[in-house]
């Protein structure tokens, strides 16, 4: 899997899930992928400031990615 192709399926993926997050006045930016399959991504807007960010992070973000990347480990947020 060339490093590009695997950029790009996490992009296409991170698309999938940015309408729902839009819909609260947020977002979701790629910031890195690790060598060890990791997706660094930092929420932006509302999703930032939201009591249940943990919950979006985990519950939908990370599941969502997951399940269309099946190579992903863990999606973690940065500041």
């Amino acid at each position: 899997m060339t490093e590009k192709k695997t950029k790009d399926d996490v992009l296409k993926a991170l698309d999938t899930i940015r309408p729902f997050l839009q819909a609260d006045d947020g977002d979701i930016e790629l910031i890195d992928i690790t060598d060890d399959e990791i997706v660094k991504v930092k929420l932006t807007g509302e999703c930032s400031i939201c009591p249940m960010f943990q919950m979006t992070l985990r519950a939908g973000v990370e599941r969502s990615l997951m399940r269309q990347v099946p190579w992903i480990k863990r999606v973690e947020a940065v500041n």
